[in-house]
């Protein structure tokens, strides 16, 4: 089944499989609500999975898990767990995921099956990829934007870049948090 379902995944094929990055680099907000960075190493494995039955679409995706680590620490400092999707009638790649804050997120672009490197955003309010937090991350820390770039370097090597664009209560500039890494195969 797994052969069959890489076949369709468009962009997302070259996915599957264990990653590891250990060069990662956070811009987040502090306790104070100020600034923040972290280097961080992180895990994440994509597991296709059977395509679901959603009427005339067709989505094939990947599973996914990500785990990541302040560099010299053994606890995680994030974790989600998701899936990213591929339509390829409409040409839409998705990514829909939840975080243990108590936050969803469901981003969305457009993408050649072929291609290299794909962006996905997602809006609050929007009725299509959106954001939802709980009321306290809605009040005091509420995410706006999101916005994904990844870049697929070789068949054991990627990269991502994610602006999470946050309205902090009492600031009135966005803070943009910033994650990005990049990772290679451990694992197919």
């Amino acid at each position: 089944m797994t052969d069959s379902i890489l076949e369709h995944l468009g962009p997302l094929a070259p996915l599957a499989g264990t990653w590891e990055g250990t060069k990662g680099d956070d811009t987040a907000p502090s306790d104070d609500r100020g600034v923040e960075k972290n280097l961080f190493r992180e895990r994440i494995t994509f597991e296709p999975i059977k395509p679901p039955n959603n009427h005339e679409q067709q989505l094939y995706g990947l599973r996914y898990a990500t785990t990541a680590w302040r560099l010299e620490e053994e606890s995680p400092f994030h974790e989600e767990r998701g899936y990213w999707l591929w339509d390829g009638d409409a040409r839409q790649v998705l990514r829909c995921f939840t975080i243990p804050r108590g936050m969803n997120v469901l981003a969305g672009g457009t993408a050649e099956a072929d291609a290299k490197s794909f962006e996905m955003v997602a809006e609050v309010g929007s009725p299509t990829y959106g954001i939802s937090s709980n009321r306290f991350l809605d009040e005091e820390f509420k995410t706006v934007r999101y916005e994904l770039k990844v870049v697929v370097h070789s068949n054991d090597n990627w990269s991502y870049e994610e602006d999470t664009q946050i309205q902090i209560k009492g600031q009135s500039e966005l803070f943009h948090h910033i994650d990005k890494n990049t990772l290679s195969r451990v694992k197919l």
